[in-house]
């Protein structure tokens, strides 16, 4: 059975930092481009971050670049999202997605993202 399962959401104070983190099982992960997206409140989802599976390329969207920084341990099965200098701007649910088996293409749009874990709140106050 596929899952991913996100951790380390809360609320923080503008300025501070989080790590989020998606513990994979299954095959969802299995050489498979995976990816952090957010969504707020009456909003649609929209891209954080995307990573390889071997961790050798990333992109970020603009709003996050020098602050939120995606990493993978394979050995752990597990995605990271350090997000640093935190903004209210970027409150919402987080959602930890994999494109599929096999899909190492990063992606920006969630339509390319096959499996979801189940979202973690965060939330920024000023």
């Amino acid at each position: 059975q596929v899952q991913l399962v996100e951790s380390g959401g809360g609320l923080v104070q503008s300025g501070g930092s989080l790590r989020l983190s998606c513990a994979a099982s299954g095959r969802a992960h299995s050489n498979s481009a995976m990816g952090w997206f957010r969504q707020a409140p009456g909003k649609e989802r929209e891209f954080v971050a995307a990573i390889t599976s071997s961790g050798s390329n990333t992109r970020s969207a603009d709003s996050v670049k020098g602050r939120f920084t995606i990493s993978i341990d394979n050995d752990k099965n597990t995605l990271y999202l350090q997000m640093n200098s935190l903004k209210p701007a970027v409150t919402g649910v987080y959602y930890c997605a994999a494109r599929g088996v096999g899909a190492q293409a990063i992606f920006s749009s969630p339509y390319d993202y096959a499996y979801w874990g189940q979202g973690i709140q965060v939330t920024v106050s000023s």
